[in-house]
């Protein structure tokens, strides 16, 4: 317990500046690569998948940050499916209130504070969502979830909390008030889709890899240097879930089909 204590505070970063400050300085030093072997064993994560060999990763954040083998994450080709973005537990699931809310953990959150942009949040009221959690254990590169383009991209948020369960239930409503990224996708039948990427703290720990223009399904957009959550937004109507939504803490690899868009014409 200690042990795991100890390596989730490596990757979930507070308010405290001079904690932040260390605990950053020390993950992107070399001398924490003393940790990375231990760090593997103890989350039992899949060395064989790794992009590099373990001792090629010179910090613990490299080895965070890492990629994975081609192939390691087949993503199916069929027109209009939803993939999964990442690697994690599909925490949550289900539909975005008219009042624009949607139920995390005894909370309820505004869809409005978390998106910011009126003309944005607007369009996703009454649709689907998906809560996506990634722990330390998991491959941290996010993934685009459908063939389209990227419309836009903005920053919201400043200081962060954890988004573990723990920070889920007490944290200050971390999913609306976080460090966030919101990318804002069209599919090839002009259907939208926002993807909020929730930090541990700051710019610094969300990295965009596509920042603007045509995309494939499965293809990176982005990755964390500490660990977080994704939340898909989708607009009313336009989705055909292959998951429950009413189930809770599904196992996700990158690049599963989860779901599927509906043809306009239904």
């Amino acid at each position: 317990m200690i042990k795991q204590r100890f390596y989730q505070s490596l990757v979930e970063l507070t308010q405290n500046p001079l904690y932040t400050k260390i605990l950053r300085m020390f993950t992107a030093s070399k001398l924490s690569r003393i940790l990375n072997s231990s760090f593997v064993d103890f989350y039992k994560i899949n060395k064989e998948e790794m992009e590099l060999d373990i001792k090629e990763y010179k910090t613990i954040n490299e080895l965070f940050a890492r990629k994975l083998k081609e192939g390691s994450r087949p993503v199916a080709s069929e027109k209009g499916i939803i993939a999964s973005p990442v690697d994690g537990v599909l925490s949550k699931a289900g539909i975005i209130t008219e009042d624009a809310a949607f139920h995390v953990k005894g909370k309820d959150y505004s869809l409005s504070k978390m998106v910011g942009l009126e003309n944005t949040w607007k369009r996703y009221t009454g649709g689907h969502y998906m809560l996506f959690y990634l722990s330390p254990k998991d491959y941290h590169r996010i993934h685009s979830p459908l063939n389209g383009f990227i419309t836009k991209r903005w920053a919201l948020g400043k200081y962060s909390d954890p988004v573990n369960q723990l920070g889920l239930m007490f944290g200050k409503d971390p999913l609306s008030n976080n460090y966030r990224i919101i990318t804002e996708f069209e599919n090839e039948n002009n259907v939208r889709m926002a993807m909020v990427k929730i930090g541990a703290l700051n710019v610094n720990s969300i990295h965009p890899t596509h920042l603007e223009g045509d995309v494939k399904t499965g293809q990176e957009v982005a990755y964390f240097s500490f660990g977080s959550t994704v939340i898909l937004l989708f607009e009313a109507d336009t989705v055909e879930p292959l998951t429950d939504w009413n189930e809770e803490n599904v196992i996700v690899k990158q690049g599963q089909t989860l779901g599927r868009f509906r043809e306009r014409d239904q």
